[in-house]
């Protein structure tokens, strides 16, 4: 049984995300990981690591909004700022093996400076 609840799980992790902590993020993750984007395809831990994880270091801000759970999944929509000003919502899901993250889906949202959109 886990001792925190899978949504607490969630904000631990985008807080690990927040604060560049990557042995905490790995600690979460099943040796299966796989991470699921409109860039990558159920990628490994180790291509996560290799080349998503370099593109969190210019998020100067990470901010979860609204964390749901429904069953082994949980939805977190949640807000970003990059350290140029850019702003932009995604919404990810995490599915779980106990209380550890098996699978991150990444749902890419609108970006924003300034209050305009910026076109990708």
């Amino acid at each position: 049984m886990p001792t925190q609840s899978r949504p607490e799980i969630a904000r631990a992790y985008f807080g690990a995300h927040r604060t560049k902590d990557r042995k905490f993020v790995e600690d979460m993750l099943t040796e299966d990981f796989t991470f699921t984007s409109p860039y990558d395809d159920a990628i490994d831990q180790e291509a996560f690591f290799e080349r998503c994880w370099p593109a969190g270091q210019r998020m100067a801000e990470i901010s979860p909004e609204q964390i749901v759970e429904n069953g082994d999944r949980v939805f977190v929509l949640y807000k970003c700022r990059t350290r140029e000003g850019k702003e932009f919502r995604n919404v990810e899901t995490l599915d779980f093996t106990g209380d550890r993250i098996r699978a991150v889906n990444v749902y890419f949202g609108a970006a924003y400076v300034d209050g305009v959109f910026q076109p990708s």
